[in-house]
């Protein structure tokens, strides 16, 4: 058992001592700069009646409210209106998507 420690023992010693610690001389692999990343894109904008409502702590009931005040917003803003007949509305956008 003994000797079997002693050879143990004699194998670390001879490999770590045989370890150098010195750069190695000649040509290397050139650094490369990482590649920027794309930029980033805006998040398209989100309007209509059910985002007004819940953004900025509103009161939703404002909304249905004619004697409200300008900072809840006019029913101009909520309303789709016809391309092909103006002034006619053509409906209630819930949703709106701007990009």
């Amino acid at each position: 058992m003994k000797t079997l420690m002693i050879a143990i023992l004699a194998a670390l010693v001879t490999t770590a001592s045989a370890q150098t610690f010195r750069a190695p001389i000649g040509p290397q692999q050139p650094v490369r700069p990482m590649p920027t990343p794309p930029p980033m894109i805006a998040h398209p904008e989100v309007q209509g009646v059910i985002p007004r409502a819940f953004s900025d702590a509103r009161n939703p009931l404002q909304m249905i409210n004619p004697w409200a005040p300008p900072r809840y917003g006019t029913w101009v803003e909520s309303t789709a209106f016809d391309p092909d007949n103006p002034g006619k509305w053509k409906g209630i956008k819930f949703f709106e998507i701007i990009f």
